[in-house]
């Protein structure tokens, strides 16, 4: 297991290639199926009368894909430091 302490200190980057990845690859995931830092919309239309413009692009850490064009689950990273609640 390891030292609590040790895990504080990583950053989201370190999480996802000491832990995510390697979990997704051992549950059976083949490295085509992976996307790594996907954006997944092109962001909220926001309209103000006649104008309109967009928001930010929403981007996640993982998506996992069975094929091109059936994109099945988003896994998002956190660093070990972030807080859930």
């Amino acid at each position: 297991m390891a030292d609590i302490q040790h895990l504080a200190t990583l950053t989201e980057e370190d999480i996802k290639f000491r832990y995510i990845t390697p979990a997704i690859e051992q549950a059976g995931w083949q490295k085509n199926q992976i996307r790594m830092e996907y954006f997944f919309t092109d962001g909220r239309i926001i309209s103000a009368g006649s104008e309109y413009e967009r928001a930010s692009r929403k981007k996640a850490d993982y998506v996992l894909q069975l094929n091109n064009d059936n994109l099945l689950a988003v896994v998002e990273a956190k660093s070990a430091g972030y807080r859930l609640c």
